[in-house]
Formats: structure tokens, sequence, C-alpha cells
């Protein structure tokens, strides 16, 4: 473990950017596989579904398509971003590094800028990779996006101060691919839900907050 270690800060100090694409590609597709067993799991012994009582098989279509969304999108935007971040808030912002400031604005900015973007593009990507078309697209962009978007800020923004806090900067990128794993596996195993009925509440919910504030005016 110690080697495989070295041998990864070796890589990290010579090609970073490529490094972070390697590995998030890696963990997205590791993420799926687990996000696959849940799900099969998940109908199995609660759904009761006939569908579900085979043996599970890994579908490694998906995970070679979520994998993609890891090296083409993960690696090297995530890479960009947080360095960015880290540089501007230090250098435009004049914030001192690790102090109270320094870390909340990075965890604001990452919260409200790159995690809705992040998963934004995530469902759409795995939309089109399977073929719908647009409005199925939009469809299943406004069914996932806002039950993901409320879950994961109730976790990541935890992750994110011990991150920003306590990692130095060149771990970073470490810290967050590793997360990245528990993320991949929560957003595929959210994409592959469907319309299941805690998402419809979602969306309810919206919709009738939405219909009693036009009633208020």
């Amino acid at each position: 473990m110690l080697k495989v270690w070295k041998w990864y800060q070796s890589c990290l100090s010579l090609h970073p950017v490529k490094t972070q694409v390697v590995s998030s590609g890696f963990l997205w597709g590791i993420g799926d596989i687990a996000a696959q067993y849940i799900t099969h799991s998940t109908v199995k012994k609660r759904l009761q579904s006939p569908d579900a009582d085979g043996e599970f098989k890994i579908n490694w279509k998906r995970v070679a398509t979520t994998s993609v969304f890891g090296f083409g999108f993960v690696g090297p935007v995530g890479h960009f971003w947080y360095e960015g971040l880290d540089r501007f808030i230090r250098l435009r912002l004049c914030y001192q590094p690790k102090s109270v400031k320094f870390v909340a604005t990075k965890v604001a900015m990452d919260g409200l800028i790159f995690g809705p973007f992040d998963l934004f593009v995530f469902f759409t990507y795995m939309g089109f990779s399977t073929g719908k078309s647009v409005a199925q697209v939009k469809e299943a962009v406004k069914r996932d996006f806002l039950p993901a978007l409320v879950l994961e800020g109730g976790v990541w923004p935890l992750v994110q101060v011990v991150n920003f806090r306590y990692v130095p900067v060149r771990y970073q990128l470490l810290y967050v691919n590793i997360f990245c794993l528990l993320d991949s596996a929560f957003l595929s195993w959210l994409e592959q839900q469907k319309d299941a009925p805690w998402k419809q509440w979602f969306n309810n919910f919206t919709s009738f907050k939405e219909g009693g504030d036009e009633s208020g005016l």
C-alpha cells in the first residue's frame, strides 16, 4: 500500500491533470458498479420484483459510460476548478488560508457554482448517452436534479469543510476523488431510480410550493 501511495504521489507531481483524469474515471466506474449492486439488492429485497431474482450481473456498458464521465468531466474540470478556486480566494480575495472566511468562501462557491453544474452535466450526459431525446433528457433532469441537489447539499458541504480546512492543497483533489467514489455510486443509483415515489415527493412538494406562491399573489 505504501508503494502504491508513493507511486501515486510521483504521478501527481509529474502529471497532475492526467493522474486526476485517470483516477476519476476509475473511481466513477467503481462507484457505478456499487450503484448497480445497491439498486439490484433494493429491488430484490424491498420491491420483491421477479425480475431481480437472478444473479447480480454488472452492466459493463453503463460502467464504461459512467467512467467516461469521470475521465472527460470530473477529472479535468475538477482539477482546474479546485486549483483555480484556491488561487482566486488566496490571491484575489486575499483571505488567509485555512481561516474561517477562506474555508467558508470555498465551501459556498463550491456548493453554489460547481455542485449544481456538476449535477446538471451528469444527468444530461447520462440521458444522451442512453439514447434519450432532448425532451426525455429535460424530463429526466427535472426529475433527478432537485432530489440530488437537496440530498447532496446536506452532506457535501461538511466533506468540503474538512477538505479545505485540514487537507493540503496538493492532496485536496485526491480527497475529493475518494469521496467521488461514494458520490458516483449515489448519483448512479439516483439516476437508476427513475420515477421512484420519494422523487415524486420532491417534485410534488416543489409544485405545491409554486402553486401556493402563485395563489398568494
